[in-house]
């Protein structure tokens, strides 16, 4: 069975995510990918995880507590991923977003392309070569739509000779299933 988007993203990064690397979490959300990454990552790497909503921090403490008690190597950051640089200044080997909102917050927070690509931008600047960046695109709410179309414009227009882009998609289920974008550093 093919994978959906989330699947196929943790896929991708686990391809090249390795244990000590740094890499960041730019829309923790309920903290599963945070959570993912701190694995793979292990005690001698880095998460720096983001969001601007205190219900975020608060549901993906509670999961690290639960589900990973030794945490030390993971730093919940409250603020915009687009405030990246401000906190990480070392390459990573990954980056995952998941665009859209807080599933069970509040609706009207929601992900905007200003942003989101500003933040990609800065995770590129920082991305080792054979790293990743992954983008799981929600776009069926008010607003997803315009982000996604300017996501798409971001990275059909990236440096081929810098880096591969690839857009992962089912085309015949119903409810608009996410889209996934992933960047590759090539040099």
């Amino acid at each position: 069975m093919l994978d959906n988007a989330m699947q196929y993203s943790h896929r991708l990064l686990a391809e090249v995510v390795q244990p000590g690397d740094h890499v960041v979490d730019a829309t923790m959300g309920n903290g599963h990918d945070t959570l993912f990454l701190a694995n793979l990552v292990q005690s001698q790497g880095r998460v720096f995880s983001f969001d601007i909503q205190t219900a975020a921090l608060s549901a993906t403490e509670a999961r690290l507590e639960k589900q990973l008690p030794d945490h030390q190597h993971v730093q919940l950051i409250q603020d915009s991923h687009d405030q990246l640089t401000q906190y990480v200044d070392t390459p990573i080997s990954g980056a995952v977003f998941n665009l859209g909102y807080l599933p069970g917050g509040d609706k009207q927070i929601i992900t905007h392309s200003a942003s989101t690509i500003a933040a990609v931008q800065q995770c590129l600047q920082l991305l080792k070569v054979g790293g990743r960046v992954v983008l799981v695109c929600y776009y069926g709410h008010p607003g997803g739509a315009a982000e996604l179309a300017k996501l798409l414009e971001f990275t059909a227009n990236l440096d081929q000779h810098q880096f591969t882009c690839l857009r992962y998609e089912f085309i015949n289920q119903v409810h608009q299933p996410p889209i996934l974008l992933a960047i590759e550093r090539r040099k």
